[in-house]
């Protein structure tokens, strides 16, 4: 006889009473929220984005988020996993975001996930097609270049200050912020763990008021209520040699991070149900589609896309709360927020010291993700070679050390970045195993 899981309270299908399914909603939205927005400003900064821009994307960002995680949750058509999945900003996509913001603006970004997001639709139909192509060994090698992509942007962040800054403001802030991380990831209850990210940010932000790196004045002028003063960037239509240089990065991330939703996609079915079921993949292929539009509508919004995010699943399983209606409260929360101008100024201000130490953590235990992918497909001699060479290729193309004089402007775009270069040569190596 199957075992009951009794913990879980309310299942996908039941309905909660509106004051728990609102409450638990607020929980995982408080927790959420920050992440959320951070990257996606992480992103806006290191490409020495405009301020204006910054709120666009702080309000494009949590708006998405909202309409895509209630779209997971309610299931329309074969849109949605009809499980609380919350969907938030894509860590993964941090350094080609950066890289289109450089080559061309917000609007060559814009256009390049319009498009990547396409190729997530096509085979989110076809889902052997997707594994068959993006084999753990792909996917674990492209997820580690993503990490050795990101992390020079994130520590040319941790020194960024303004002129006249205390020489110990920077490191001080971070090391608060880093410490605070590390400590409730490694001693705190699984309860607490998941308000790590916040905690931290929090503390952070205390310690670097002080020392004048956190600017209050943005918050108290912001209104409560109302738009963003940034304007839509629009699409890039022209289609230049930038597009095509980089569309193949944004493909390949756009389609790992589609095997991560599928992960997500039967692990929130699993915990979900006092009693297991059978995975149903219909609500996988669902998930993914609703990732797809929810990486569409950031495309057309011009914000970095989203993805499902796994502290969904620790919710699910610490609150014993899986009915979708807590995850139309989530969404609608963030849309709600993304409404806040004063929310966003207060998000805004964190200090790069504060979002860099935040993010070296995120990027750390996505590196190891790609390791675990690697090692649980079963490391045998051939995969050894492919995985390798795969990843040293990547490294060398992004530092620009192999052939880059011989290789002009737009093959050095297109395979000057990692996750490109590696991500081809582990699908072709793996071609011939």
């Amino acid at each position: 006889m199957a075992q009951v899981n009794e913990y879980i309270r309310y299942e996908p299908d039941e309905r909660p009473p509106h004051s728990i399914a609102a409450g638990v909603g607020f929980q995982a939205a408080v927790v959420i929220i920050a992440p959320v927005v951070l990257s996606a400003i992480i992103i806006g900064r290191a490409a020495n984005q405009p301020e204006s821009y910054l709120t666009w994307i702080a309000f494009a960002a949590l708006l998405i988020s909202g309409v895509s995680t209630i779209l997971q949750a309610v299931r329309v058509g074969r849109i949605g996993a009809g499980h609380v999945l919350v969907m938030g900003t894509s860590g993964a996509f941090i350094a080609v975001c950066i890289a289109a913001l450089v080559k061309g603006g917000p609007s060559l970004m814009a256009s390049l996930i319009v498009v990547s997001s396409l190729f997530q639709f096509a085979l989110a139909a076809r889902l052997s097609l997707l594994r068959r192509i993006l084999t753990p060994v792909v996917s674990g090698t492209v997820i580690m270049l993503i990490a050795v992509t990101v992390m020079p942007i994130v520590f040319g962040l941790l020194t960024d200050v303004p002129e006249g800054t205390p020489s110990a403001a920077a490191p001080t802030a971070a090391g608060a912020t880093l410490a605070t991380l590390v400590v409730l990831a490694l001693c705190a209850p699984v309860t607490w763990r998941l308000w790590a990210p916040l905690i931290g940010i929090v503390i952070g932000c205390a310690v670097a008021a002080p020392f004048g790196l956190y600017d209050i004045q943005p918050v108290i002028d912001a209104p409560w209520v109302g738009f963003p003063a940034g304007a839509w960037p629009g699409l890039d239509l022209t289609f230049s040699a930038e597009f095509w240089a980089l569309l193949p990065a944004f493909v390949v991330v756009t389609l790992v991070g589609a095997i991560e939703t599928i992960g997500d996609g039967i692990a929130i079915q699993r915990v979900s149900r006092r009693r297991p079921r059978a995975t149903d993949f219909r609500l996988v292929q669902g998930a993914l589609n609703a990732d797809g539009t929810g990486n569409l509508l950031s495309g057309l919004l011009g914000a970095p896309p989203n993805t499902t995010y796994s502290t969904s699943i620790s919710l699910a399983e610490l609150t014993g709360v899986a009915a979708r209606r807590v995850g139309v409260y989530v969404g609608a929360i963030f849309a709600v927020l993304a409404l806040s101008p004063k929310v966003t100024a207060l998000l805004i201000a964190i200090p790069n010291p504060v979002g860099a130490a935040y993010v070296t953590l995120l990027i750390g235990i996505l590196f190891v993700q790609g390791m675990k992918l690697v090692v649980e497909s079963g490391l045998n001699s051939r995969k050894a070679v492919v995985v390798g060479l795969s990843f040293w290729i990547g490294v060398g193309f992004q530092n620009q050390v192999i052939f880059a004089d011989l290789l002009g402007k737009t093959w050095g775009t297109l395979l000057g970045n990692g996750m490109t270069a590696g991500g081809i040569a582990a699908i072709l190596l793996t071609a011939f195993m």
